[in-house]
């Protein structure tokens, strides 16, 4: 079994469904409303713990009535939750979800996400694991300590910079995978081409586009691994998540780049055929059952 650590953010959605988004200063009708459980990090750490990866949670919550639900949450989908922190004194974190048209804008409030500190990451910590997985929802000096210590004892380490921040190119030289998507590479590329920018990094860069796939440059050429289609697109939110959860999978079990992009397209995929971030990710049983899943892949120890 694979041993994934996820350092990242835990957090509750706000869901509003309406058939279309406000203009400033106008009020319009909604369709729905629910919460569900998120935070890219949790979300991250559900989907490749569905896909049967040992996974561990590095975060915090806060002091308020979510912060156990949270925490159970994660529980409940066999995730360690040790390394989670109860932080008194600050709200658990939230997003507040639009769906519109099948589509989603987010806000997204820190709260307890900004407590995790770069001491609260240890060499010891991050070398039990076989790779780790880190978003843009923890505060930037803990991200850097996290990727100093990921090369100090050889550990992979895949950033996905969600939400968009510039990046330093020393950082982005030390990470093994960056997983932007096309809003948030212009954002750490501005005026720069995709094309030459993968060419740069080559098999480091995968840059998600969404209903289009994946793309990234194997060193010869560009890889454009396109995405599977599924009959009933119902919410997109999440879909990079699971993506980048599979990915972390994928890699870990010893998949070359290509077939752990292929592997994550088809979570990523079928993620989508449920509403909430996390109820529609799929376990490994589910993608086996699925024609574009490759027999050939092996994982955990399989032969």
């Amino acid at each position: 079994m694979v041993r994934i650590g996820v350092v990242g953010s835990i957090s509750t959605d706000f869901v509003v469904e309406a058939s279309r988004r406000p203009e400033q200063g106008e009020t319009v009708f909604g369709d729905s409303f629910e919460t569900s459980f998120g935070g890219k990090g949790a979300n991250q750490a559900v989907a490749a713990a569905r896909l049967g990866a040992d996974v561990s949670m590095i975060g915090a919550v806060g002091d308020d009535e979510f912060a156990d639900r949270l925490v159970n949450n994660l529980q409940d989908e066999n995730i360690n939750t040790d390394a989670v922190q109860n932080v008194s004194g600050v709200p658990s974190g939230s997003a507040i979800i639009t769906l519109v048209e099948r589509d989603n804008s987010i806000i997204y409030v820190a709260g307890a996400n900004n407590e995790v500190k770069p001491e609260d990451i240890s060499k010891a910590l991050v070398k039990s694991f076989d790779i780790v997985l880190v978003q843009n929802e923890t505060p930037v000096e803990t991200i850097e300590q996290l990727i100093d210590m990921c090369n100090e004892v050889d550990t992979p380490i895949i950033l996905n910079p969600a939400p968009a921040r510039e990046m330093s190119e020393a950082y982005i030289a030390k990470v093994n995978y960056l997983t932007p998507n096309e809003s948030e590479f212009k954002v750490l590329f501005p005026e720069e081409t995709m094309e030459n920018i993968l060419q740069k990094y080559p098999n480091k860069i995968i840059v998600t586009l969404g209903a289009e796939g994946a793309v990234f440059f194997d060193g010869k050429s560009h890889q454009w691994i396109p995405a599977v289609d599924v009959p009933d697109v119902v919410d997109t939110t999440g879909a990079g998540d699971t993506f980048n959860g599979a990915l972390a999978f994928g890699v870990a079990s010893g998949l070359a780049l290509e077939e752990s992009v292929q592997f994550a397209n088809l979570a990523g995929s079928l993620s989508i055929t449920k509403k909430g971030a996390q109820a529609g990710m799929p376990t490994l049983e589910i993608m086996r059952e699925h024609k574009e899943f490759n027999t050939k892949w092996k994982f955990g120890g399989e032969k």
